[in-house]
């Protein structure tokens, strides 16, 4: 690694970062605290980076004391682990006061943990970013010693969406007709084009979700696992974002993609599948009810952002409204065996062991008898055998509390439930 580059692209950035206009999120840090943040690309892990950074520069550090790399620039593309430690040479060079250090895309590193963990051991403070969720795998965990904390990162909640958007959440804003119009136009689009933080922006958000899926697959997915078979992996998402709110197994998707005449195998699939999950496209929810075989290879698969799920559907409504619910428990409550759903002979689409809690998403109640009677007699069946003290139906934009045989079921619509789900 020529250090001549280094030296200017840790120039570039102490000019540039300042420059950037950073939408605080809903975050504190902790100042004794290392941090690893993971999460799907373009989730805003940078801008939480720039946001500690500017809050620093605010709180009178000095960018002596501030070094900042993405791994990911261009001119970077030969570094290895070996030329990690020219990052210290370089600063001590210029400076005398120990750095605070600040790693974007580290993943792209083989063996950053190792780096990682000795500067910590020596007291640095450090915080690092990927788009890889194995930079979680428990190896790595053992490698850096219990000495980061490990912070996912999803696209922009409703409510911080709202912010960006300039609309603030207050009762009078919940009830008056005119605030109230403006939070449910954000939230519509919020809705069909998910939240991105940089597509929020954009007035012409499909192209850019396009662009964001494209690098995820082609990149992040394809390109790293050295994938040639695009196109049985590009069915395979397809067929995935076709089966939302339904269980699907290894064996079926393989089966499906095979009558497309791209033959896959069975272990093929699952490969495909890890990949995905590593890359934080995908994320499974497991049947509670099913036995142990059943809930690691027939779960249900929801997309990180509904954004990118509208991608590949036509008549999408349904299936972005239980995405979204999906995502937003998985936000609040985590990927790791917190949020389920139940089937074992009454279905339930989401259920919280920890928070007793079962969920229905049904996006129109009330015009069918039959709907409101299915939906309300399995939350009332699920709650004989299960810990459920609480009951909730998410609609689309129905709303009232009803009582049925001595159990209060709250009927919420979305937006209202993403706004207390933050």
């Amino acid at each position: 690694m020529d250090k001549n580059i280094l030296k200017q692209v840790i120039a570039d950035n102490k000019r540039e970062i300042p420059k950037y206009e950073v939408n605080p999120r809903n975050f504190v840090f902790e100042d004794s605290a290392n941090y690893v943040f993971v999460g799907i690309r373009r989730a805003g892990k940078s801008y939480l980076l720039y946001q500690r950074i500017q809050h620093l520069l605010n709180e009178g550090v000095s960018w002596d004391e501030i070094i900042y790399i993405n791994f990911e620039d261009e001119r970077l593309i030969n570094m290895t682990i070996n030329d990690l430690n020219m990052i210290l040479e370089i600063h001590y060079e210029m400076y005398e006061k120990k750095p605070i250090l600040f790693f974007d895309e580290i993943q792209n590193i083989e063996g950053w943990e190792k780096f990682a963990r000795r500067l910590a051991d020596t007291k640095y403070r450090i915080y690092i970013t990927g788009s890889n969720a194995k930079m979680l795998s428990s190896d790595i965990q053992s490698t850096l010693g219990g000495r980061f904390l490990s912070i996912n990162v999803y696209p922009y909640s409703f409510k911080e969406y709202l912010s960006v958007n300039n609309i603030t959440i207050d009762k009078e804003s919940l009830s008056a007709t005119e605030s109230k119009a403006a939070i449910l136009r954000v939230f519509n689009e919020y809705f069909h084009f998910g939240g991105f933080p940089e597509g929020a922006r954009f007035a012409v958000k499909r192209d850019y979700l396009t662009s964001v899926y494209q690098k995820i697959y082609l990149g992040d997915i394809a390109t790293r696992n050295r994938i040639d078979n695009t196109f049985a992996l590009r069915i395979m998402f397809k067929k995935m974002a076709e089966s939302i709110k339904q269980p699907i197994s290894y064996t079926r998707i393989a089966s499906i993609i095979s009558t497309t005449g791209a033959k896959i195998s069975t272990n093929t699939i699952i490969n495909y599948i890890e990949y995905s999950k590593d890359a934080w496209l995908i994320s499974p929810i497991k049947n509670i009810a099913g036995k142990i075989l059943e809930k690691e290879t027939n779960p249900k698969y929801y997309f990180t952002d509904n954004g990118i799920l509208n991608l590949f559907l036509v008549d999408a409504e349904t299936s972005l409204l239980e995405n979204l619910v999906a995502i937003t428990l998985l936000r609040k409550y985590g990927r790791d065996d917190a949020v389920f759903f139940y089937n074992k002979d009454v279905e339930v689409d989401f259920y919280l062991p920890d928070e007793a809690t079962a969920i229905q998403v049904c996006y129109d109640l009330y015009n069918n008898i039959d709907t409101f009677e299915r939906e309300t007699k399995a939350l009332i069946k699920l709650s004989n055998f299960l810990d459920c003290s609480k009951l909730i139906i998410i609609t689309r934009d129905e709303e009232r509390t009803i009582e049925i045989q001595g159990k209060t079921i709250e009927i919420i619509p979305i937006w209202k439930w993403c706004l207390e789900c933050n």
